[in-house]
């Protein structure tokens, strides 16, 4: 946290659903938890990640706003304004770079930094405000207040630095390594939630209670179960209330958008002869209407048959080709009744199947491993966890052997978490390296161990030296502290260099010799002066990197001028200015 905040506000920017809370940063026993949709009949803690634009592409709405506009948008205009949903899983799994674009709904596309900072901005703006309110309105600058962002623990660097650009775009902070920005873990947020409460139960009121973080050894695996993305983390309670991760963060696209989907690819089964193919085309806001109904359904706490409203152009459409009903005759487990689609419970488990087997594989994966054999807990946390079905499935699987425990403020765990992290950065003392991280470097060329198409000769000729070899720092699966700081010292190949260039790779292979080797990825670079030249080849340039951050900061310096250059890995071939 940067130490002259007066508040931190934690952003939970998720798949589905969107929200944040702020707290003074003196003191987290007041969390302010901010409710959504007042305007429309509702009171949530999250809001839908959905964004609109006109047709000019200017930002016109976010999150109930802009689905209800959408919504009420006749067809003919909604083809032409740009309508964002689900968005953030665009960065999930994929080659994340600068310029890459996002499709509407209507196959429209709009820059994915555009999409991603002017969701950001708006939160941004709607915090201030509710500050300034809270504050009888004092002004505060922007140094004052610590932003935390959370991304999902399974993206890879890019996505997390591609969420720092959209911060810095969005006008949070005003430079890529400014502190004032924390970017999160949500499991670990989740778990800095998790921790305050009583282990006997997630009751909110049983301050009585012993809780996680008293009870030091403590053993629990968190599952935030988000829309998109099911993170699974491994903590131990340490002395001090801090924690240690006992297993690198996995996890998989297995989040609740996959039931909307298995839906989707249901009706789109039932209403054939090019029905749902018509419905989809000319009517995607009563779709929208009908999905965000199946959305909230399926998150129900009831092991209840499930209605959904079948919306009047999806009737006419389907009625135009045969009586509705026939659509449904020879379908088990759902039923047209009168203007609504009745879904058995036995059939929505069904819609489950996929998310409900990866989650307990990987569960299974991880809890099979010796060195897990002291875990007691799993904990379910996440807006996806609220769904009953997906609770039974791992009670079902685990309880037998762990107590499976689900806070009552499932969704708000992570956000609420975050604001807690945005305090104390430091409160996760180590990581487990989810990559094998290292340096490209020269050493003395060795005919028996070296690749003879390796083989460099200076510019005097006086040193023949082997180029690309891959200089690890940590390993694959490594617990590494996050306050240690890995270091390796170079040497200029040539006595009259005047800077060099440090470059990083990463790798999921334990060890590896060469940097252009399969597998092996060129994570970012940075370079360094070194402008006093009269030593030669013996100047001394070292490099410390801190590998247990949720971001990778290197800093290089050269001690002969003791010129420095801190930076955060550039992960989207992009040139950052550094320090």
């Amino acid at each position: 946290m940067a130490s002259q905040s007066v508040f931190v506000v934690a952003i939970d920017f998720g798949t589905s659903y969107s929200g944040y809370c702020f707290s003074l940063a003196s003191g987290t026993d007041q969390i302010r938890q901010v409710y959504w949709g007042a305007e429309h009949g509702l009171k949530t803690p999250k809001m839908p990640t959905s964004i609109l634009f006109n047709q000019k592409q200017e930002f016109k709405y976010f999150g109930y706003d802009a689905v209800m506009k959408y919504k009420s948008l006749p067809s003919c205009q909604a083809d032409s304004w740009y309508f964002f949903q689900n968005f953030k899983m665009q960065l999930y799994n994929t080659n994340v770079t600068l310029g890459m674009k996002l499709k509407a709904t209507n196959g429209k596309f709009l820059p994915a930094l555009t999409v991603f900072s002017e969701s950001l901005r708006y939160m941004k703006d709607h915090a201030l405000n509710t500050i300034k309110e809270a504050s009888f309105q004092t002004v505060y600058s922007e140094e004052e207040i610590t932003w935390v962002i959370t991304v999902p623990a399974i993206w890879n660097a890019a996505a997390k630095q591609f969420m720092r650009l959209a911060a810095k775009e969005a006008g949070i902070i005003s430079d890529m390594l400014s502190r004032n920005l924390i970017i999160a873990l949500e499991p670990e947020a989740a778990s800095l939630w998790c921790k305050q409460l009583p282990h006997e139960g997630f009751m909110a009121d049983s301050s009585d209670k012993k809780k996680f973080e008293d009870s030091p050894g403590i053993q629990y695996i968190v599952v935030d179960c988000g829309g998109g993305t099911v993170d699974i983390t491994v903590h131990e309670i340490q002395q001090n209330h801090y924690l240690k991760e006992l297993h690198k963060a996995t996890g998989g696209g297995w989040g609740g958008n996959r039931v909307d989907e298995n839906f989707i690819n249901f009706l789109k089964e039932i209403f054939g002869d090019g029905v749902w193919d018509e419905y989809v085309k000319k009517h995607p806001t009563e779709l929208q209407n009908m999905m965000y109904n199946f959305s909230l359904q399926k998150c129900s706490a009831s092991r209840e048959a499930v209605y959904i409203h079948c919306y009047y152009n999806l009737t006419r459409v389907a009625g135009s080709k045969k009586d509705i009903s026939q659509f449904f005759e020879k379908v088990s487990g759902i039923e047209w009744c009168d203007g609504t689609i009745m879904i058995t419970y036995e059939k929505m488990k069904s819609f489950f199947d996929y998310s409900i087997t990866n989650i307990i594989c990987a569960l299974r994966n991880i809890l099979c491993k010796p060195e897990m054999d002291k875990v007691q807990y799993i904990l379910l946390v996440g807006g996806f966890a609220s769904s009953i079905i997906l609770r039974d499935a791992v009670r079902q699987a685990f309880s037998s052997e762990y107590h499976i425990l689900c806070p009552i403020e499932a969704q708000a765990a992570i956000v609420k978490g975050a604001v807690l992290f945005g305090v104390n950065p430091h409160i996760i003392t180590s990581r487990i390296s989810c990559r094998t991280y290292g340096l490209c470097v020269c050493e003395q060329f060795d005919g028996a161990i070296h690749d003879a198409r390796k083989r460099r000769v200076s510019k005097n000729g006086d040193y023949i030296y082997c180029t690309d070899l891959f200089k690890k720092l940590v390993e694959i699966g490594e617990s590494v502290n996050i306050h240690e700081a890995a270091h390796y010292d170079f040497f200029p190949i040539e006595p009259d260099q005047t800077k060099v260039v440090f470059t990083f790779y990463c790798t999921k292979k334990q060890n590896a010799q060469y940097v252009d080797e399969e597998g092996m990825e060129q994570l970012g670079s940075c370079v360094v002066p070194s402008p006093d030249t009269w030593l030669g080849k013996n100047r001394r340039l070292k490099v410390e990197i801190r590998f247990g951050l949720t971001e990778f900061k290197a800093t290089c310096t050269d001690v002969t001028s003791q010129e420095s250059r801190t930076v955060i890995m550039d992960f989207l071939s992009y040139n950052y200015s550094s320090y």
